[in-house]
């Protein structure tokens, strides 16, 4: 469990730099266009993700999310004390993530955002992205179990895109964004908008992937 746990830890802080460092890169060498930061951001994203669950999946499953891990653990594949120990690790992992990235570009270790992120279009969005990595997820481990990292990896690079909330779908990044006042954070007043809508997309994916993808 002590290596699951620092899997997770470490996993989720590292997902957190590429998702803020690459935000902060990205929106200062792009001089003011968003679209060029987007992209950057995305792509990093993908890249790191592919990245850790190749080398920390055999360790711990690779969630580096609390709904990755609920969702695991309302289809019994997960006990009840062991989503316990993640979720809290796996917060606090991309919470050190951030401040690790501010570090590393001199700026101000502890701030929060003043980005606004909220509206039922985004909570819409959330929803989706969530149910979305979850059928990517669920369908590769029941088809193509060896090419879950490459899945993953495309489906949020992917759905930076395609969904107007630029696809958190995961509480502990959620969370952690809104220590962050710069491209990738988030207002900590939308947070729980956000971990609902994402929550909720847990339970419809468990519903509708539980049936897609039942042993023939």
């Amino acid at each position: 469990m002590t290596r699951k746990l620092l899997a997770e830890g470490l996993g989720t802080a590292l997902l957190l730099m590429a998702v803020i460092g690459s935000g902060i890169y990205g929106e200062t060498l792009s001089d003011g266009n968003t679209g060029v930061a987007l992209l950057a951001n995305a792509i990093a994203t993908g890249c790191m993700l592919f990245v850790l669950i190749t080398c920390l999946g055999p360790i711990s499953g690779a969630h580096f999310n609390p709904a990755v891990s609920l969702a695991f653990y309302l289809r019994g594949a997960m006990p009840a004390r062991e989503i316990a120990a993640y979720v809290p690790v796996q917060i606090m992992g991309g919470i050190l993530g951030v401040w690790l990235t501010h570090l590393m570009y001199d700026d101000t270790i502890l701030q929060f955002s003043i980005k606004d992120r909220t509206g039922p279009a985004q909570w819409t969005s959330e929803i989706v992205a969530t149910f979305g990595l979850l059928f990517v997820i669920f369908g590769g481990l029941r088809f193509r179990p060896d090419a879950v990292p490459m899945l993953v990896a495309l489906y949020i690079t992917g759905a930076y895109w395609y969904t107007s909330s630029t696809s958190f779908a995961n509480p502990a990044v959620t969370i952690a964004r809104l220590f962050s006042d710069t491209f990738a954070g988030i207002n900590p007043a939308h947070v729980v908008g956000f971990v609902i809508c994402q929550i909720v997309g847990v339970f419809v994916a468990h519903i509708v992937l539980r049936y897609l993808f039942a042993d023939d």
